[in-house]
């Protein structure tokens, strides 16, 4: 969902960074033969995450939902040497189609991934996090939230993807088969409200919110 004119966002794209080759293949395979490409996070959002990324300058980098690895190669983007990139999905059908991009790219080395249920993953991760970026089931957001915040560094970061769910967390009515929407409405009241984080919520693409551990 575009929450500024078409004609604005298309001025926006135009005038931001080119998306880099191999992310332009991986856009097009992702596009060509996996279900529910939208769920990618595409060449604006990308340059975004590859942008705080590279301010945060993150020895480790955590991301929960992999999809098909084209958030996780624009957030590696920004690691240090030896830093890691550690990313969790739950498809096991993917898990080759991410490899394979990762190989690929410069960060084949640095980039790990964990196949299962992140909140049986987080808590057996031996390591502190300074970037965290969350985009997996809207309904376990504040799960997740509460299973990373101790990992995570002070004056690190936890990057939240469709915050504003096209929309939908403006409503005050939901479908009874609706569970996300009311978990992002709770999860949006949860970074606003807890104390260990300060958060700005920004209207990119279906919603973006950053949230710094104080």
């Amino acid at each position: 969902m575009h929450f500024i004119p078409e004609n604005i966002d298309d001025y926006v794209v135009k005038h931001s960074e080119d998306e880099p080759e191999l992310l332009q293949q991986l856009n097009r395979e992702t596009y060509q033969k996996i279900l529910q490409p939208r769920m990618l996070s595409g060449h604006y959002q990308g340059r975004v995450l590859s942008m705080i990324s590279k301010i945060v300058h993150p020895k480790n980098i955590l991301e929960i939902g992999t999809y098909t690895g084209y958030s996780a190669l624009c957030l590696a983007e920004g690691l240090q040497k030896n830093g890691e990139l550690h990313t969790i999905d739950l498809n096991e059908e993917l898990f080759d189609f991410q490899r394979k991009y990762f190989n690929k790219s410069e960060y084949a080395n640095q980039i790990f991934q964990h196949l299962g249920d992140a909140l049986d993953i987080i808590p057996k991760l031996d390591k502190t996090f300074d970037l965290v970026f969350i985009d997996a089931d809207k309904e376990n957001y504040a799960n997740y939230f509460n299973a990373i915040i101790d990992k995570l560094n002070t004056g690190g970061i936890i990057l939240s993807d469709n915050v504003l769910w096209s929309g939908k967390v403006l409503e005050t009515q939901f479908k009874k088969e609706d569970t996300s929407t009311p978990a992002l409405i709770e999860y949006n009241a949860l970074l606003k409200n807890d104390k260990r984080v300060e958060t700005v919520v920004l209207p990119i693409r279906d919603g973006l919110t950053i949230s710094r551990k104080v």
